[in-house]
């Protein structure tokens, strides 16, 4: 075992299974820490139809202002078997004090958006202020994200999409509930 005040660079830093209290600037978005799973419908002008998915969502803290985010989802047939893997990012919500919300979402598939928004009354909604495409990425143009936690204890999340020369328009939306029951 290493003597942790001896060879850590920051004694009093917390171990890795420590939960620190949120941020105080992340007081509008910790009703979203946890993870979350549902499902949901998607669709775009240019798929031949719609189509269900699952998805998972996990935003969790480290103490400081910022929240992380990680989103996984995989297509599923009209039972709910997995068919295969859809989609998956991470990313970094920072937080503002008067409520704004700036936010690094990236995508193994080359695309890395900027996301302006902001965090109040129980509502995430956050628009594209810039994308970064990889040479051999889909064509990004912008993305809206909208995260409700709604009366019942569940989060709605809706996605827009403009890409591949279609307007912004309608491409996802998912009913989601926390992993643990609460």
């Amino acid at each position: 075992m290493i003597d942790r005040d001896r060879h850590h660079p920051y004694p009093d830093a917390l171990r890795p299974d420590e939960s620190p209290a949120p941020h105080e600037l992340l007081a509008p978005v910790t009703g979203l820490l946890g993870t979350w799973v549902g499902r949901g419908r998607g669709q775009y002008p240019t798929l031949p139809e719609a189509f269900a998915y699952e998805q998972e969502v996990t935003f969790s803290h480290d103490g400081r202002p910022f929240l992380h985010y990680e989103a996984r989802a995989w297509l599923v047939d009209g039972d709910g078997t997995p068919l295969r893997p859809a989609a998956r990012e991470s990313g970094w919500w920072r937080m503002k004090p008067d409520g704004g919300v700036e936010a690094l979402i990236t995508q193994p598939t080359g695309i890395a958006e900027i996301m302006v928004g902001r965090a109040e009354d129980g509502t995430i909604d956050l628009a594209t202020h810039a994308v970064a495409l990889a040479p051999t990425a889909k064509d990004v143009e912008a993305t809206r994200r909208r995260y409700t936690l709604a009366d019942d204890g569940t989060l709605d999340f809706v996605h827009d999409l403009a890409a591949v020369g279609q307007p912004l328009g309608h491409h996802l939306s998912a009913r989601l509930r926390r992993e643990d029951g609460k």
